[in-house]
Parts: structure tokens; C-alpha cells; sequence
């Protein structure tokens, strides 16, 4: 058996298997708690962002199944 960690890297979701998605937020809902976001390939998502501090437009995030995990990058 190996230790925690040890199989996944950052971006990988050891419940599910599934990877995180980096994704820019394009727009935001405060007051619903949501964010307009867009991975590499230009799509647009909605996306929870409950879990973490305030976003704001530019900012990056890890997104695993619709939910905000993680702040990776800070808009300027």
C-alpha cells in the first residue's frame, strides 16, 4: 500500500479518479454563488464556488465535477 498522495498528483480527484479542470472565470454571480468559467478549449461552464474565497473575473480555478476546489492563480 502505498501513502497518501503518493498515487495522485494535485490535479487528480483519489474519491472518483476523475482530474481536476483548470478553468478561467469569464463572469460572476455573487449572489447565487456561481461562476461563468472557460477551460483551454474555450467552452463555457457554470460553476459552484461555494467552497472557496471570493473569485473574480480572470482568476483561475481547479474544477472537478461543476464545483470550484481550488484557486490556482490570481487575476491581477
Amino acid at each position: 500500500m502505498s501513502a497518501a498522495g503518493e498515487d495522485c498528483g494535485e490535479d487528480h480527484c483519489i474519491t472518483c479518479g476523475d482530474d481536476g479542470v483548470p478553468m478561467a472565470v469569464v463572469r460572476v454571480d455573487r449572489d447565487r454563488g456561481l461562476a461563468l468559467c472557460a477551460p483551454e478549449d474555450g467552452s463555457r461552464q457554470t460553476v459552484e464556488t461555494a467552497l472557496i474565497e471570493a473569485v473574480a473575473p480572470g482568476d483561475t480555478l481547479l474544477v472537478h465535477a461543476g464545483t470550484a476546489l481550488a484557486r490556482l492563480g490570481r487575476a491581477l
